[in-house]
């Protein structure tokens, strides 16, 4: 352990943000903190505690070496060092050396009691510093945090890595703990760490929503999905349909209220208008447009996407909606179009069939019409300057028309008529989110055979990598999905409180953003990481 640095080496992404001089995990690899030994606790070296803490070590005292701090996630890597540690104090400064990271030293100085000082040249006893250190090709959500002679120096290559850097601090000193001595270079595995509500079934509180992003921020998730449009209802203030908006709803001030706290955390709202299934509320107050079998029987949810007007309601609300949402990122929807459930589509829907054949050719089918809406769709919100995703199941084999080659696959299912493995997408180079309904699927009620997710699973068995069922796909495909998200549905809305919820998905949050963070084995037990989970609330 040469240096003090108590890691392993494993397969990298992205490089270590650095600048402090010290060594570290080089450039392209991942770390993982293997410490040995007991007292690996946020609280650091024990010796440590009491008057003077956070100042320089004296010549009269020695320290043992420091222990990795105990996170979650977990950091992955740290170089050990002897000295006292850092507690934050009254009348300690936080200063940055960028106006752009204001916003970042303004929070971490409320968290912890300190001073906010802003851009400052000088140095003191006590100093919680935060800098930007552009270092080329290096993960924009890396940071480097070097604890030494009583002052905290958090930097990194863009705000986002300092901000990450200041979750592990805080979770570092909770309760009155010590940020151990040496250095932590940290970064994602995953750029995308997403948590997603299903607000169109449940109305969640605007209040309740924000607990969960500082929740999810400290974890150090980047996105939020809200799922607002459904069967049920349209919880979202809606000016160009109004007539479409459910009693129970968030307005847009308190959706605005909701994405500029998000923002602070780093995290992008992910709006979802699903289409062309799941508008039963839309279609509620639109009958025209409600899609009719060859009987006249209406089709629960789905849109007549043979009619024009169809494709014009929607397009109003996306345009609408992508000013409230000003995030890089947009959710199609795309999943459980009823027309395509029937076992001969064309003869049940001959309007679609009709459609399809005068848009596509004489070969052209209802799945090809779909396609031709969800790249429809896609194009509207492509103006907006979106990266877009849809549900797998939106995407149809042995069709003349292709989905758009920019949308990724939100792959949540195996279940769907003419369900396609994982690889099945992946080998034609589309990027995956991983959704997978049997780790990351919390339905109320249960409905189906869906059983309430369990930390101890997500984190014992489960890796971005496992898509579908419990099986990985291969490790070449690794750099193809984005990440994952853990998904709250509302089917049986009343099975749950929200406040229920919010207890039931805490430590699935918390298992699947170390999974996502470092796909590794964990170096705690279940058990272990459970305990620290309590201890840092």
């Amino acid at each position: 352990m040469a240096g003090g640095l108590v890691v392993v080496l494993g397969a990298g992404v992205g490089v270590w943000a650095s600048g402090d001089g010290d060594g570290g995990a080089p450039a392209g690899a991942a770390a993982r903190q293997t410490s040995e030994g007991g007292g690996a606790s946020a609280g650091g070296d024990p010796s440590a505690s009491g008057p003077g803490a956070a100042g320089a070590p004296t010549p009269s005292r020695s320290y043992a070496l420091s222990q990795p701090p105990r996170t979650i996630p977990a950091v992955r890597a740290h170089t050990a060092a002897r000295g006292p540690g850092w507690r934050p104090a009254a009348g300690q400064r936080v200063v940055v050396s960028d106006a752009g990271l204001a916003d970042e030293g303004r929070l971490i100085a409320g968290e912890l009691k300190m001073t906010y000082a802003g851009e400052q040249d000088d140095t003191r006893a006590g100093d919680l510093r935060l800098a930007l250190n552009k270092g080329a090709g290096a993960n924009p959500e890396s940071y480097t945090m070097t604890v030494r002679g009583g002052q905290v120096t958090v930097s990194g290559p863009s705000d986002a890595g300092v901000f990450y850097g200041t979750r592990t601090l805080k979770q570092e000193v909770h309760g009155g703990g010590t940020a151990p001595e040496g250095v932590v270079r940290d970064e994602p595995a995953k750029p995308q760490r997403g948590f997603m509500l299903d607000i169109a079934r449940k109305h969640f509180t605007a209040d309740w929503i924000e607990d969960r992003v500082r929740e999810l921020g400290d974890l150090k998730y980047n996105e939020i999905g809200l799922h607002f449009s459904d069967d049920q209802s349209f919880r979202i203030e809606s000016d160009t349909h109004p007539e479409i908006v459910s009693a129970k709803h968030l307005t847009k001030a308190q959706v605005k209220r909701i994405v500029d706290l998000a923002a602070s955390r780093h995290i992008t709202v992910v709006p979802e208008i699903d289409s062309p299934g799941h508008l039963g509320a839309v279609l509620d107050a639109h009958p025209e447009l409600q899609l009719r079998n060859v009987r006249g029987v209406p089709t629960r949810g789905a849109i007549d996407i043979s009619k024009n007007a169809s494709g014009e309601l929607l397009d109003d609300l996306l345009n609408e909606y992508a000013g409230l949402f000003p995030g890089a990122q947009w959710h199609l929807g795309g999943d459980e179009y009823q027309a395509l459930t029937v076992s001969d589509p064309e003869a049940s829907y001959p309007q679609l069939a009709a459609a399809a054949r005068k848009a596509y050719g004489s070969g052209a089918g209802v799945a090809d019409l779909a396609t031709g809406w969800l790249n429809a769709r896609a194009d509207t919100v492509r103006a907006h300057d979106r990266t877009m995703r849809a549900w797998n199941d939106g995407f149809f084999r042995q069709t003349s028309v292709k989905a758009a080659d920019d949308l990724v696959v939100a792959y949540w299912t195996g279940k769907e008529i003419g369900a396609r493995p994982p690889v099945a997408y992946l080998s034609t180079g589309r990027k995956v989110i991983n959704y997978n309904d049997e780790y990351l699927y919390y339905v109320l009620g249960e409905p189906q055979t869906f059983v309430y997710p369990t930390g101890q699973r997500i984190y014992e068995q489960w890796t971005p990598r496992v898509l579908r069922g419990s099986t990985a796909v291969p490790a070449k495909y690794d750099g193809q999905i984005l990440g994952g998200t853990f998904a709250v549905w509302c089917d049986l809305a009343n099975s749950q409180t929200q406040d229920q919820v919010a207890a039931g998905i805490r430590m699935p949050l918390r298992a699947t953003v170390q999974k996502l963070w470092d796909p590794g084995a964990p170096q705690l037990s279940w058990t272990q990481f459970k305990a620290l989970a309590d201890r840092l609330g």
